[in-house]
């Protein structure tokens, strides 16, 4: 259960593929961030567009005061993104170290390092504490049980009221998705829809 981009393994605790650092600048939520990028992340030549349709979605959602999680953090534009847009404390995790160093440096490259709390995790399993928002852009060739759990268990790891924010495409699955997360979830619905792209928003009741 290891997704792969070309070649590249991502969903994995230690990336063996040669280092090929790249920089580029992205606008996200108004701000023109700088990410520095390697072999063995997940697109590693730009931000995906999965990731700026969930986060479009996530500038206009109402949440509650506390934390956010960025499941799946990457190289860190959906943290990093929300915290400087938004002036938010965000969580921001993977299973992938290489991916979690790339984050942090990107973190204090755009001014938000002491915003945010960069550790690894397995899914939700180093994860103790309970958050406002969580979003996710689910590895969805890592298999439908690691997409099922990041989705079904973010409701253990949510306050009163807290929001998971879930972008998936529909012909990868998205139907399926909200069925996953109306099992565990009594209010959940499409908040957004782009070129094929869904942002499931589930609410902790």
């Amino acid at each position: 259960m290891t997704e792969k981009i070309s070649g590249e393994q991502y969903f994995t605790a230690q990336p063996d593929a040669a280092h090929d650092y790249q920089d580029f600048d992205f606008e996200l939520l108004g701000n023109n961030l700088h990410f520095t990028t390697d072999a063995g992340v997940f697109s590693k030549r730009t931000v995906d567009f999965g990731t700026r349709t969930m986060l479009a979605v996530a500038a206009e959602t109402d949440f509650p005061a506390g934390r956010v999680l960025d499941l799946g953090t990457g190289y860190g534009p959906v943290g990093i993104a929300i915290a400087k847009a938004l002036n938010k404390n965000v969580d921001m995790v993977d299973v992938n170290q290489r991916a979690l160093d790339l984050a942090q440096k990107n973190a204090n490259k755009n001014g938000v390092g002491s915003q945010v709390k960069v550790f690894q995790s397995n899914i939700y399993e180093g994860i103790q504490d309970q958050y406002a928002l969580i979003l996710v852009n689910p590895p969805i060739r890592a298999g439908k049980p690691v997409v099922t759990a990041m989705l079904q268990e973010a409701k253990n790891h949510l306050l009163p009221g807290g929001k998971l924010l879930a972008v998936l495409q529909k012909k990868q699955g998205a139907p399926s998705a909200q069925k996953n997360l109306e099992a565990v979830f009594d209010d959940v619905s499409i908040a957004g829809k782009n070129k094929g792209y869904y942002v499931l928003e589930a609410v902790n009741g």
